[in-house]
């Protein structure tokens, strides 16, 4: 997502690292990257000159002021008025007082608004509402089918009384998508759906046929929300799109799509700042559930490569089951984690998505590029199949697991002994590590306190090992510490509470970064 902008901005920035005065030459220089980095990003010149013009103006303050770490301090407003860039803060959906509520979709062909379509209404099944789809896209062939299809998917009605173009002695034939929005509404009036998508045609460019249908559309059926579709691969064309359609529509809001794309996607970042329209809504892969609102101040913050730890936890919080989670954890603090529940909990992180999108969520993930790529996702079928060819009695206590056992388990989930032996020997270590976690850095389990005695003796550095008075005892084998400013975490996330978010243990096999 935006990572050739993200390498040259994070590159850009990184030159301030270890200054402890910023001069005006530092800050020129800063700013021309910047600048360069916006520009191949394909975002719009008039919206470069005006970030660059802010960013240059509020930097030069904190150089002038001499502020403590002033590097940090120009990240910090690189971030803030990218944030402004994107919108500011998020928008939601504003909903009519008497249902249904009329979500009217457009943009040009191609853009993905039939799969739009149905990510949108399994979100809004998901928040509780009753979407019903629409079918006034009758252009293009297959266009009803694919909503049908989609619709289906999702787990939503459609709404489709005409099969769209068709060949005939007469030649193409195309029914009336006025006359199918409007019986649309009534429909879902009558069937008590809250929400209606309609779904319209588009074209492979902007002219006064599409206007005119979308408007009648539009006239039609008195939207509360026309939401514009933009594909951020096709580069300054969104900009020109996007100023058509809201002369000759109008729209309330954005939604960018194919954010998973390869391409700069910059463009689609200013369509929020030429328009004036915020963006509601992005779209980052092919799968119904690759959709979620968009947030400014996170999606600057990825950008920067500064992570999206609030994402990753709403994300978590949808896809764990909160007992399984606290039960888990209870296991680990004790030491009885067994292979079930490490098998459970592999299951539900594998909900959240492809494990390169999660730890690329995670701050400084761009610097682990490389690891990340060679990620394979197949490891984790493995695991997951050697696991289910063991009985119930050896994922309870995998002890009981010897050699014949192994070749057993091995030629049932189609892998090697060795494979077999490497899950299992990684289990103990990391049942292991876990009970070590559990019983010395959080007291003897997650969310306790340490004992009185133990405070009592750590606080008079009396422990039973380690060094002198007032000293304690580093526990041997752990982690390096990180370098200065690495692992910082976004504005407005230093308050979070991270203990309290119980998520599974994280397996360990060949190509994870850091192994």
């Amino acid at each position: 997502m935006f990572s050739s902008l993200s390498d040259r901005l994070v590159g850009a920035l990184s030159q301030l690292r270890g200054k402890g005065k910023l001069s005006e030459e530092d800050i020129d220089v800063t700013c021309k990257h910047i600048r360069i980095a916006l520009l191949e990003a394909d975002v719009a010149l008039p919206v470069v000159r005006e970030f660059i013009g802010r960013v240059k103006e509020r930097a030069k303050g904190v150089a002038l002021s001499g502020a403590l770490n002033p590097a940090q301090q120009v990240v910090k407003i690189v971030d803030e008025e990218l944030t402004e860039i994107l919108g500011g803060e998020s928008r939601r959906l504003q909903f009519a007082k008497t249902p249904p509520t009329v979500i009217m979709l457009v943009g040009l062909q191609g853009a993905g608004k039939t799969t739009l379509a149905g990510k949108l209404a399994k979100w809004l099944k998901h928040q509780g509402h009753a979407p019903l789809l629409v079918a006034c896209d009758l252009q293009r062939p297959g266009a009803v089918k694919q909503l049908q299809v989609v619709g289906e998917r999702a787990g939503v009605g459609v709404f489709a009384p005409e099969p769209g173009a068709s060949l005939d002695n007469d030649g193409i034939t195309v029914g009336d998508p006025v006359a199918v929005a409007r019986a649309g509404v009534e429909f879902a009036r009558g069937q008590h759906h809250d929400v209606v998508v309609v779904d319209t045609a588009g074209r492979l460019g902007v002219d006064q046929e599409l206007m005119a249908q979308a408007a009648a559309i539009r006239d039609a059926v008195s939207p509360d929300e026309v939401l514009f579709t933009v594909d951020a691969m096709i580069g300054q064309d969104a900009l020109h799109a996007a100023t058509a359609f809201d002369q000759g529509v109008g729209f309330t809001g954005v939604v960018l799509t194919k954010l998973d794309g390869d391409a700069r996607g910059g463009a689609a970042l200013s369509v929020r700042q030429v328009t004036g329209k915020p963006i509601l809504f992005a779209s980052v892969g092919e799968k119904l559930e690759d959709f979620d609102v968009f947030h400014p101040d996170r999606m600057s913050s990825r950008i920067l490569d500064m992570g999206d730890l609030l994402s990753l936890i709403e994300q978590a919080q949808r896809v764990f089951d909160e007992r399984q989670a606290e039960e888990a954890a209870q296991k680990i603090a004790s030491g009885e984690l067994t292979l079930e529940d490490f098998l459970q909990q592999l299951k539900q992180m594998r909900q959240l998505g492809p494990l390169a999108n999660i730890i690329g969520m995670l701050p400084g993930a761009g610097q682990m590029k490389d690891a990340l790529a060679q990620v394979d996702e197949r490891e984790l079928d493995r695991l997951e199949a050697i696991i289910c060819g063991m009985t119930p009695q050896e994922r309870a206590d995998p002890k009981l697991i010897n050699a014949s056992r192994r070749l057993r388990i091995a030629n049932g989930s189609g892998v090697t002994v060795n494979q077999v032996n490497q899950l299992v020997d990684q289990f103990f270590q990391m049942k292991k590590v876990m009970g070590q976690l559990a019983g010395g850095m959080f007291g003897g389990g997650f969310g306790s306190r340490p004992s009185k005695a133990k405070a009592k003796a750590a606080k008079k550095g009396k422990g039973k090992k380690g060094g002198g008075k007032g000293q304690q005892r580093q526990p041997s084998g752990g982690l390096p510490s990180a370098p200065d400013g690495l692992y910082d975490l976004p504005p407005g996330l230093e308050d979070i509470d991270l203990s309290s978010l119980k998520l599974p243990p994280m397996p360990n096999f060949p190509g994870f970064p850091g192994r």
